[in-house]
């Protein structure tokens, strides 16, 4: 019997197909992703009674206006690509203490033909040290910011690149059986993947996530019927240094360190019993970093983990069978945990995990925030 005291299921999910530009507005495209969740949850959408949008992005008073909603509940969660796993508690919270009735987590974005990612503001922490100290060195983007912390490990444990060529690769295989997937039909090879122009050293084209046009939704409610996914336990951290990626003792601690080592306490349950995680994959080095953080390998081992096909279908553990961020599509990380739910309802057809009951969901944001969600069918 798995501890923690579940409360509250995801009872529907919805999504776009993902690509590189849509001919409809933001807007549209939530408002399509959000329909298709409540039909998944079987109700209607105007008993969607919480909101949780993605700040910075489409907001609620937009499907207010479209789909007449009249909240009881609305919230942010302003924690980067931590947002969804950690609305994910605050959702469950919402319906365990009957503040709303069904919570909608949901993104609509233009990632790639809208502003991108450069244009847009900056939400980090500690931007006074950004401006005076990294912009000036030319040290402005995520890719930068984040291969110092590769380069760091390589430094410590040795890493080969075809190892990140790996991570790449198998994203790029998953997301070739989901139709949905912004790369969908788009092989990768690791020559193609070792000859892909140079982004921030070590990290080339291939090591760096999607700038996606899509939209994608959750439903959580107090309700556990057939096909409604357990959210059996969530937890949040920061690392060490809130405010700064690279110069942390120790280096490599992020806040799912301290998030993962929670919900495995509070669950009773460890890696092993988990059946396939959906990564947060801003870049390939951080699905390793992940892993090995969340207690799926050791220190300088997560190689091993990865290596003959060990995170792909069929593997030790499958990792981001619907293609991630690097290959589905960036909804900052909502389509990770909407993969999760139709792995654990045996929906996902050839890329399905066979006999999955438990399955990880992680998330990264800001310079080291984490967090992580265990959820379970009915078969636990």
């Amino acid at each position: 019997m798995l501890g923690g005291s579940h409360t509250a299921s995801i009872t529907g999910v919805g999504n776009t197909k993902y690509s590189k530009k849509a001919d409809r507005s933001a807007g549209l495209l939530a408002i399509d992703a959000v329909v298709s969740a409540a039909k998944d949850a079987g109700i209607d959408p105007q008993e969607i009674d919480g909101l949780i949008p993605y700040p910075g992005h489409i907001g609620d008073d937009v499907l207010q206006a479209e789909l007449d909603l009249k909240p009881r509940f609305r919230t942010t969660v302003d924690m980067g690509g931590c947002s969804a796993v950690s609305a994910l508690r605050i959702a469950s919270h919402a319906v365990a203490s009957g503040a709303a009735r069904h919570v909608l987590l949901f993104r609509g974005l233009k990632g790639s033909s809208g502003l991108r990612k450069a244009d847009r503001p900056s939400f980090l922490p500690g931007q006074p040290f950004r401006r005076h100290l990294e912009h000036v060195h030319g040290l402005n983007t995520p890719a930068q910011r984040y291969a110092l912390l590769c380069q760091r490990y390589k430094h410590e444990y040795g890493l080969d690149r075809r190892t990140l060529g790996e991570i790449a690769l198998a994203a790029r295989a998953h997301a070739n059986l989901n139709p949905d997937a912004q790369m969908y039909g788009r092989d990768l090879t690791m020559d193609e993947y070792l000859a892909g122009r140079l982004i921030s050293d070590p990290y080339t084209l291939f090591d760096c996530c999607l700038e996606t046009d899509g939209a994608s939704a959750v439903i959580v409610s107090k309700r556990n019927e057939a096909r409604d996914i357990r959210i059996l336990s969530v937890a949040e951290a920061q690392g060490v240094s809130p405010d700064d990626i690279s110069n942390r003792e120790p280096f490599l601690d992020i806040g799912l360190t301290q998030a993962a080592s929670d919900v495995w306490n509070e669950l009773g349950v460890g890696p092993d019993d988990i059946d396939a995680a959906m990564i947060y994959d801003c870049f390939t080095f951080e699905v390793l970093h992940q892993l090995e953080e969340a207690g799926f390998a050791g220190h300088g081992q997560g190689a091993a983990l990865i290596a003959d096909g060990g995170i792909r279908l069929g593997g030790k553990l499958p990792v981001n069978t619907h293609g991630g961020m690097l290959s589905e599509g960036h909804q900052a990380g909502l389509n990770h945990v909407i993969e999760a739910v139709r792995q654990l309802r045996s929906e996902c057809g050839p890329r399905q995990v066979a006999d999955a009951r438990l399955i990880a969901v992680s998330g990264w944001g800001q310079l080291g925030d984490g967090s992580f969600a265990v959820l379970g069918g009915q078969n636990v």
